[in-house]
């Protein structure tokens, strides 16, 4: 997935993370690069973290902040150690994704730590991927059930095979959440967006679910539009 992106003046940090103290957790993601763009952390209003998908880079995902057209927002674009989360389907045992998928739901729980010693809110947060980076994101909201400032999953569901217990607590209080995905999408089931959509839903999500009749595994228009409103209902809150 790659956008034309000659407006995005991005900045790359190499080899660490925004605080020191975030050094003292471990695996394979820990310790990549982070890429920023957008408005800088102090004067921001609000943040988008971007989750890449398998095969690709941060540098992809955060393209899309050229098709926002958003000013007031800092994106925060995490690179996976070897382009992936982690090594399997997202439907296979969750023990066989491991140590990469635990690494990196540590990966987004230190950027939020970090964007909130910025003076930025989980409230004034969204977190988006597509992908790979879609279900870590997806993942990661149901198992930290709080108030976001919105969650688009492009393509994504919740990670685990069938059966996989859907017990989280805690209480999205109402974010935005958009999930968008080809209704015949080869990676995807259609099955599991819907169950994805129906547990965020009991976990206190306003909740849209979009499934595109024949369309590939990629982002469409009417997704960046959907992602847009979302983003300007947040500056405008």
């Amino acid at each position: 997935m790659t956008f034309a992106g000659q407006f995005l003046v991005i900045q790359v940090i190499r080899g660490q993370t925004m605080n020191e103290h975030l050094d003292k957790i471990t695996g394979p993601h820990q310790g990549q690069p982070l890429l920023l763009a957008g408005e800088p952390l102090e004067s921001a209003k609000a943040a988008m973290i971007m989750m890449h998908g398998r095969g690709a880079t941060a540098e992809d995902i955060l393209m899309l902040a050229d098709e926002f057209k958003q000013p007031g927002f800092a994106y925060l674009a995490p690179q996976a150690a070897g382009n992936s989360w982690y090594p399997n389907s997202f439907l296979a045992p969750i023990a066989s994704n491991e140590p990469g998928l635990s690494s990196g739901l540590a990966v987004i729980a230190s950027l939020l730590e970090q964007l909130i010693q910025a003076g930025i809110s989980s409230e004034r947060t969204m977190i988006l991927g597509f992908s790979q980076g879609a279900c870590l994101s997806l993942e990661f909201v149901a198992r930290n059930a709080r108030r976001y400032g919105g969650v688009a999953g492009l393509s994504g569901g919740l990670i685990g095979p069938e059966g996989t217990p859907r017990n989280g607590s805690g209480s999205l209080a109402g974010t935005p959440v958009f999930l968008g995905c080809s209704d015949i999408d080869p990676h995807i089931p259609k099955a599991r967006v819907q169950e994805t959509a129906e547990v965020l839903q009991r976990l206190g999500g306003d909740v849209t679910m979009r499934l595109y009749p024949r369309m590939g595994h990629t982002v469409n228009r009417d997704e960046l539009r959907s992602v847009q409103a979302m983003m300007s209902a947040l500056l405008l809150n």
